[in-house]
């Protein structure tokens, strides 16, 4: 059965500085119409970075939607155009003073593909040396090493409930055998 869902028409509903909402009309496989939001969002990436002990370096930073601070592997967005990797290296360097030796993808994520066009780019980062860091006027964090078995233990528990790192360190797991 074919899927694919046709756009007949879009109108923009909000124009912010990070999200871009649209709301399109949509003709769906069986030939009935339908609506769509969107949110067009230029993507991110997140760096599970690991030191030669094998801890990861996390952030803590409060996070307003929750309302809490939560604990995550460093990350940041993207500018439109903009390359992920060199975004990646830009923002494990600017949260954490960490610059890689060596750097690889562990792949993409799609965040919330019901309403949502983000996607996250995730990398791992080894061989670190480490400098200071270049925090955004608005941005405030700690940071902190953890095992990364400790780390993988409090995916699992659910102490980590951020998308993007559970998705990182539980295929880092899988894919490295650490």
């Amino acid at each position: 059965m074919e899927l694919t869902e046709k756009t007949l028409s879009s109108e923009k509903i909000f124009d912010g500085r990070i999200l871009h909402i649209r709301r399109d009309t949509v003709q769906l496989p069986n030939g009935a119409q339908a609506f769509r939001e969107v949110v067009d969002h230029p993507g991110g990436v997140c760096v599970l970075a690991l030191d030669g002990e094998n801890r990861a370096l996390l952030v803590s930073q409060f996070r307003y939607p929750y309302q809490e601070v939560l604990r995550e592997l460093p990350a940041g967005k993207l500018e439109y155009g903009e390359d992920p990797r060199e975004a990646a290296v830009r923002e494990l360097r600017e949260e954490t003073g960490a610059v890689p030796g060596a750097f690889s993808s562990l792949g993409e994520l799609y965040p919330s593909p019901g309403y949502c066009g983000e996607i996250i780019r995730m990398y791992l980062a080894r061989d670190l040396s480490f400098g200071s860091t270049d925090l955004d006027e608005d941005e405030f964090l700690n940071v902190e090493r953890v095992p990364f078995d400790t780390l993988v233990e409090q995916v699992l528990s659910g102490e980590i409930r951020d998308a993007k790192t559970i998705a990182a360190v539980l295929k880092a797991k899988l894919l490295l055998k650490l």
